[in-house]
């Protein structure tokens, strides 16, 4: 697939960039969600919950900018360690102004001395944050942190507030003059009609460690996640728009969804929460299954949550590298047995790692985005209802005296009938349509409306 710029590439033209940097545990997700006043980032009482990088947008005092959360910056550690320091230190290269954040009640540590040398390099302006100052008697601790040679510390309690509103007035004096980022120079007017195109929603969803983040790095062309073999890395549901041959589309790449009985934390339980809003958000799913274990019961129950949302879906069985014909003919008889519910869905054979077959799915997705849209003319909705029940009439005198399509997204028909129809002449008649006007994998919604004959 060919990428041109990421959304991280358009917006870091149009607004200024704060990305928040620190060894892990010091209270940068906490901070995050103060400054933007919700709570996006998950935030646990222990280090590495945050891995990828998290850009929202915000505001303060009327002037608006890009806050990046970024994971836990280390000296040295284990693989998955060094990627999530490796993304921090990209993160940083593309700031306009950096928090550094570090832990007054602990004092300068090793990891903060080593990151502190590494942000003295950053061409962009830095403010030294003094978090978990949470009274006043405290800000004392917080002159320890001057030997970090980063400037005067700004004593801060992310949790509760305090001191926050301070530091954001220092941040906005650092940010480039309002004619020089573009807010006011007339450039968002000229682009006014691109940036309200809609831009649809692609979520990659899948169980644990299938391959989804390999995926998702693998479209958009760039290592945007952070990927191990180790199952639950991603943790928050990262959100990037790629602009492509077909136009924008905004990829949500999700945490590993799993039963309930099977999440033991609570970090685990707010990724999976995200990723369910995720999918409802979603115009279209790429369900994410590993080719090398088959397709589970739990990767029934994911397709059925996605079916359920209203949302097409495109099924990938990645790493079949992996298989021999044998087993790729076996798993071929599994998706048509276990997913059956799932009408007209497409599926692709690829390998995420080395890059096989990818090229295929971004095609499913935009035809199944296109199907998501279509709206049928009235008169070829009547001809379809008309032949169906002309081949099988409704049990007990029931018909359809007329039939209109009222939505799309997905679309959407109301049948006018004389008397209620059975389920099961309804599915007749969804499956009428389905075909006759190529749908696909998008989902239908058929409703009915008595009306006399």
């Amino acid at each position: 697939m060919s990428t041109n710029r990421t959304k991280e590439d358009r917006v870091s033209n149009q607004l200024p960039r704060l990305v928040i940097v620190g060894r892990p545990n010091v209270g940068k997700s906490t901070l995050l969600n103060r400054i933007i006043g919700r709570r996006e980032a998950i935030v646990e009482h222990k280090p590495g919950v945050t891995r990828d990088r998290k850009e929202v947008e915000a505001e303060w005092l009327g002037h608006r900018f890009v806050v990046v959360d970024t994971g836990g910056w280390l000296l040295s550690g284990s693989e998955l360690d060094d990627k999530v320091s490796r993304q921090a230190e990209q993160a940083m290269r593309s700031a306009d102004a950096v928090l550094f954040v570090a832990d007054a009640t602990v004092g300068v540590t090793a990891e903060d001395e080593q990151m502190a040398r590494l942000v003295r390099g950053v061409d962009a302006p830095v403010l030294l944050v003094a978090n978990k100052v949470d009274q006043q008697q405290h800000e004392a601790m917080a002159w320890d942190l001057i030997s970090l040679g980063l400037g005067n510390p700004n004593p801060v309690s992310a949790m509760h507030g305090r001191g926050v509103g301070d530091v954001l007035d220092q941040v906005i004096d650092l940010f480039p003059a309002p004619t020089e980022q573009g807010e006011d120079d007339g450039r968002f007017g000229d682009d006014e009609d691109e940036e309200s195109e809609r831009v649809f929603s692609i979520a990659i969803v899948g169980r644990p460690n299938v391959g989804k983040s390999t995926l998702f790095n693998r479209m958009i062309g760039a290592e945007r996640s952070v990927v191990h073999d180790m199952p639950g890395t991603t943790r928050d549901t990262i959100d990037t728009v790629v602009d492509t041959e077909h136009g924008p589309l905004r990829f949500l790449d999700t945490a590993g969804m799993r039963r309930r009985s099977r999440i033991d934390d609570d970090t685990e339980y707010y990724s999976v929460m995200r990723a369910l809003k995720a999918v409802d958000r979603a115009d279209v799913a790429v369900l994410v299954v590993d080719g090398s274990e088959g397709v589970t019961q739990q990767d029934q129950r994911l397709a059925e949550r996605v079916d359920a949302a209203g949302c097409p879906i495109v099924v990938v069985l990645n790493k079949v590298e992996l298989l021999t014909t044998e087993q790729k003919e076996d798993l071929s008889l599994q998706v048509k047995r276990r997913l059956s519910f799932l009408p007209g869905v497409s599926t692709h054979r690829i390998s995420a790692l080395s890059g096989r077959g990818v090229h295929k799915v971004l095609p499913s997705l935009t035809g199944a985005l296109d199907a998501y849209q279509t709206r049928v003319p009235t008169r070829r909705v009547n001809q379809v209802i008309r032949e169906a029940q002309q081949v099988q009439p409704a049990p007990g005198g029931a018909r359809v005296l007329y039939a209109t399509q009222g939505a799309t997204d997905p679309p959407t028909f109301t049948l006018f009938v004389n008397r209620t129809l059975p389920a099961s002449y309804l599915r007749y008649l969804e499956r009428m349509l389905r075909e006759a006007f190529e749908f696909g994998p998008t989902p239908l919604k058929l409703r009915m409306k008595k009306r006399s004959s």
